[in-house]
């Protein structure tokens, strides 16, 4: 059964990790990408510039953006389901740049991600 985790990129990479996917459509601040250990930046998943700005990590804004944010993914089901099939029955990390480790896209990715 595939494992999914959440974690900031600023943290050190584990090989628990397993497959480290970038979920931000901007590159972090602050990390080479050297650094970031990723396998797989899928920018295209992330919440558009507009949703992203609207929501401004507001805690208050949470319900609705996940409610938005879902609705843009419906329209990247082939990216979502590439990514579940990439890491088969491995695990996978999704990376984000978020201070708030609660309000943020990767929780919502996750969510939809083992839903699949």
């Amino acid at each position: 059964m595939q494992q999914i985790s959440i974690k900031r990129i600023y943290e050190i990479a584990s090989k628990d990790d397993g497959y480290r996917v970038l979920v931000d459509r901007m590159w972090p601040r602050g990390v080479s990408r050297n650094d970031a250990a990723i396998d797989q930046w899928v920018k295209e998943i992330a919440p558009s510039t507009e949703l992203r700005k609207w929501f401004n990590h507001d805690p208050e804004k949470w319900d609705e953006f996940q409610k938005r944010y879902r609705i843009e993914l419906k329209d990247h089901s082939e990216a979502l389901i590439g990514l579940k099939k990439i890491c088969g029955d491995g695990s996978m990390t999704l990376l984000y740049a978020a201070k708030d480790t609660e309000h943020n896209q990767a929780v919502v990715l996750k969510q939809v991600l083992e839903t699949l």
